[in-house]
């Protein structure tokens, strides 16, 4: 049942640079709640929180795609050398102004600092996997069992993805609620300047750097059908999560259990991983654009049962089982939109799938922070099944694309 598992995990030097990848990218599920913690403890408004949130969001949205562009130029390594240092002085420089209560504008110009030299961390483990895994990106009939490893490995790292979100959430409140509200983000640079040159360290794996084709340049991603069909579901899907994180928050604090709000979230988390290693085992027939669509309904239904949740314990069985289709979501977001591209923009294209989530979120949180400040965290939970009812009404348009793509010849995952 788990053969595809010890393939991968036998495969030289693939553990070295994914747990490093694990450590590099601990913070995506930190930097937001870290933010709303500190910002919530000093200003005491969740509108400036989401606000600040949205901001860095948007500029995250932006700035992904590029360096992700950059890596598959000049290499991975090449590119996180010029860009880290500078994230790690602007989240430091955003944290100091904050807790000295310096003029707000200051808040958003050294957040919008930090969040443009964001980087993709997934997307560039995810890429260094389909290099070893399958260099010449081909999925013929020949290659089947590549292609079944392939799904394995984005199984996989979708499970280090719920790792990090059970552990990054819980080590966030601990140290925002026991230590002090800056400890948060602090936090989450430690994991940054541990994890990021760990993952620079691994030459051997590195995908080769591919300059741009000045004869017969390859069209730019995002014109791509095939990849705009799930970026749009995508972004909208990032206004899920954006929603969740900072409606729990709040509906923690209101009951006067805000040091649950982590745990809440590892359980959310925790569902999704399950479906992870679920995912990781089977050998599908479906095509990654069936599975896709199956598991975005699925998840909009089983948002639903959070409108009716009073109490923590209930909202944290609604969470788990929310859980379940999110990792095999995102997992087939990838796999539709791999395939769309050739080798030397496979980088960025990984980058794209999730690149608009920052920029729902970013809405969704400024959304659920006014929500939140006026009329409360229960009904703020409709914001969250909002943008899941809008990601499925964003398929509509390429009814065409996913009409090919369900139907197409090709070896299944």
């Amino acid at each position: 049942m788990f053969s595809g598992y010890k393939t991968l995990f036998a495969t030289p030097g693939a553990l070295r640079f994914s747990v490093p990848g694990v450590i590099a990218r601990m913070p995506i599920s930190m930097d937001s709640l870290a933010l709303i913690f500190i910002v919530v403890a000093v200003s005491d408004s969740y509108a400036l929180a989401g606000a600040l949130s949205a901001t860095a969001s948007v500029v995250m949205a932006l700035a992904t795609p590029h360096w992700s562009r950059v890596a598959d130029r000049i290499g991975q390594s090449a590119m996180l050398v010029r860009v880290i240092p500078i994230k790690v002085v602007g989240l430091s420089l955003f944290t100091i102004l904050v807790l000295n209560e310096a003029p707000v504008w200051s808040w958003f110009v050294t957040i919008i600092l930090a969040e443009s030299m964001s980087v993709n961390t997934g997307g560039l483990v995810r890429r260094r996997w389909l290099h070893l895994l399958s260099p010449d990106k081909t999925s013929t009939a020949e290659d089947e069992q590549d292609r079944h490893l392939v799904n394995t490995a984005y199984s996989f790292e979708a499970i280090m993805d719920e790792i990090v979100f059970i552990l990054g959430p819980i080590i966030v409140t601990a140290c925002a609620t026991t230590i002090a509200p800056a400890a948060g983000i602090i936090s989450g640079i430690i994991f940054v300047l541990i994890g990021f040159p760990l993952f620079v360290m691994q030459k051997s794996t590195e995908p080769p750097a591919a300059p741009k084709r000045i004869v017969d340049p390859h069209p730019a991603v995002i014109r791509n059908k095939r990849v705009q069909a799930v970026v749009l579901a995508t972004t909208l899907l990032g206004g899920f999560f954006g929603s969740i994180a900072i409606v729990t928050v709040a509906f923690t604090e209101q009951r006067g259990q805000e040091n649950k709000s982590g745990l809440l979230l590892a359980i959310w988390a925790f569902g999704s991983g399950i479906a992870a290693i679920i995912n990781g085992t089977i050998k599908w027939k479906l095509s990654s654009a069936s599975r896709f669509l199956i598991f975005l309904f699925a998840l909009t239904l089983l948002s639903v049962p959070m409108l009716f949740t009073h109490s923590l314990g209930w909202l944290a069985v609604a969470l788990f089982f929310n859980g379940f289709a999110i990792a095999p979501l995102v997992i087939n977001a990838y796999g539709v939109a791999e395939g769309a591209v050739p080798a030397d923009q496979i980088t960025e294209t990984l980058t794209w799938v999730v690149a608009g989530m920052p920029l729902g979120g970013a809405i969704s949180s400024a959304l659920s922070g006014q929500i939140i400040d006026r009329f409360g965290a229960d009904i703020a939970f409709w914001v969250p099944l909002g943008f899941m009812i809008a990601a499925c009404v964003a398929t509509l348009p390429y009814f065409n694309t996913y009409k090919a793509l369900i139907g197409y010849p090709r070896a299944r995952d």
